[in-house]
Parts: structure tokens; C-alpha cells; sequence
């Protein structure tokens, strides 16, 4: 298996953009038409879209050269003893942002990630309603494309005190999240907010438009996983409470712990909640 080598993970990443963008044509199909949802176990909502882009992107992925496993939001979970033994394996969420589908606000996202080792080395995040893409690969920087436009790549800023600007949810806004704005205000200038939905947050902060996305809150692994990737690339961190850099599939749950997604200057963040 070499697909961890950069010229690897770059000859990887058209295919990837191409199934992404295929999923994206197949979510755009129901957007536009009428449809509605259902809830799933743990409460979160689902649409024939999700169904549809996990079905593209799981099609698109088998049919690669690399027959890796392919854990997605919507496939049957295999279990912990089976899934450690995965060196290589895609982290998917087929429509990343539901609630946003859902609104019609335009703010989801296809995010494919390839894993290696717990590290996320391949990221495509694509957004079907702006044609905007972010991709990325260990090694070989992070990019956006604005629709039809040339590839640029992206840097995330460093960190320029008083001035903050943070990237906060569209739909989960909340009590610690004002908390946090507030500890920064009294500490700095008033930050600016951005809000917006999916993974375009941790985007945000890799094309140094924003300083930090503060999750504080439940996300799963294949939330972040390929945001985590054009992140990195682009000179960003997404770390815990801690500062530890997230990794996956180290445990049974799939669920990340609370963390930051922030530029390029390290910064104790989480002192802002205390």
C-alpha cells in the first residue's frame, strides 16, 4: 500500500474530486425537488440525499485501484475489533450539514477523507450549491476552487491580537459558545462572528478568514476527518481541550471530543471558557 506517499495521495485526489462532485449532482437532484426526512437513533436528521451521495461515494470509492474499507455516516458500522485493524481506511459523510439541506441555506457539504494510521493524509470537502471546493494531501498543500475558477492554494493566518474572528455554527449556537465570545471581549476586541454551516467552518479558518471554529460540542469522526486535512495542509491545527491533535479510530465510539480548529499561530483557547 503506497497511497500515503505525496505523489501517491496526489495522482489520488482527482478520482476523489470527481466522486465528490458526482455525490454533490446526486444531492443537488433531491435539493431542488420536494422531499423530506426522517430521524435516525441518535436523533439526527436524514434525507434520500444523504442515501444517494453515501451510494455514489461508496460506488466510486470500491471502484478504485486501492480496495480500502469505506466507513461512512450511512453504512453499517463495523465493530472496534474489526476496524483497529485498518491501516488505511475513507472516513465519509455523504451530506455534512443535514439540518443546512434541510433549511435550504445552501451550507453542506461532501467530505471524503482518506485515513492513515488515525491521521487524516486526503481530504475533499465540496459544497454542491456554490460549486466550491477544498481539497488537500499530506505533503502537498491545501486548495480551493470558487466553482469554475483555477485551483489557489490556501494558508491559514497567524493570529493577529486584539483582532479575532471566529467561525461559529449556523445551527448548534449556544450558551458556552456566547461564553466564549464574551471571556474574548473582555480580553480583546469584540471578535467577529461568521456563522456558517457543515465543515465550511474548519475551511474558514484553513483560507485564513477566520482565526477559530470552536466546537463545543458532539461531532462524529466523519465531520471533521477531511476538513481536518485542508486544515493541516494549509498550516492550521484542530486540536482537543487539551492541544492534542485529533485522531481516529482509536476507540469504539466515533464520536470527537470538543475542540478548536484555528490558525496558524498556536493559542491557549481554551482558557476563554473558564
Amino acid at each position: 500500500m503506497t497511497t500515503d506517499t505525496p505523489i501517491a495521495l496526489q495522482a489520488l485526489l482527482p478520482d476523489v474530486i470527481r466522486i465528490a462532485k458526482e455525490a454533490g449532482k446526486a444531492i443537488m437532484e433531491v435539493y431542488q425537488g420536494e422531499f423530506s426526512f426522517t430521524r435516525k437513533a441518535d436523533a439526527s436528521p436524514v434525507t434520500a440525499a444523504d442515501l444517494a451521495a453515501h451510494e455514489v461515494i461508496e460506488k466510486g470509492l470500491s471502484a478504485l485501484p486501492w480496495q480500502l474499507p469505506v466507513l461512512s455516516e450511512e453504512s453499517v458500522l463495523a465493530p472496534y475489533f474489526v476496524r483497529q485493524q485498518w491501516q488505511h481506511y475513507w472516513l465519509v459523510d455523504p451530506l455534512d450539514g443535514t439540518r443546512e439541506f434541510i433549511k435550504r441555506n445552501g451550507e453542506f457539504t461532501v467530505n471524503i477523507a482518506l485515513i492513515h494510521e488515525g491521521i487524516s493524509i486526503l481530504g475533499v470537502v465540496y459544497a454542491p450549491v456554490t460549486g466550491d471546493l477544498y481539497y488537500a494531501a499530506q505533503g502537498a498543500g491545501a486548495f480551493h476552487q470558487a466553482d469554475q475558477s483555477e485551483p489557489r492554494q490556501i494558508h491559514a493566518r497567524a493570529l493577529a491580537l486584539p483582532h479575532i474572528t471566529i467561525a461559529g455554527s449556523r445551527s448548534h449556537s449556544q450558551v458556552r459558545m456566547q461564553h466564549f465570545t464574551d471571556q474574548l471581549s473582555r480580553n480583546y476586541s469584540p471578535p467577529q462572528v461568521i456563522s456558517i454551516g457543515s465543515s465550511l467552518k474548519i475551511c474558514l479558518v484553513a483560507e485564513g478568514r477566520a482565526d477559530v471554529y470552536p466546537r463545543l460540542g458532539l461531532t462524529s469522526e466523519w465531520d471533521t476527518a477531511a476538513g481536518q486535512c485542508v486544515l493541516e495542509q494549509a498550516g492550521g491545527h484542530l486540536v482537543d481541550m487539551a492541544g492534542n491533535r485529533l485522531i481516529y479510530n482509536s476507540k469504539e465510539s466515533l464520536l470527537n471530543p470538543e475542540f478548536f480548529a484555528c490558525g496558524a499561530t498556536p493559542h491557549a483557547w481554551q482558557l476563554y471558557l473558564e
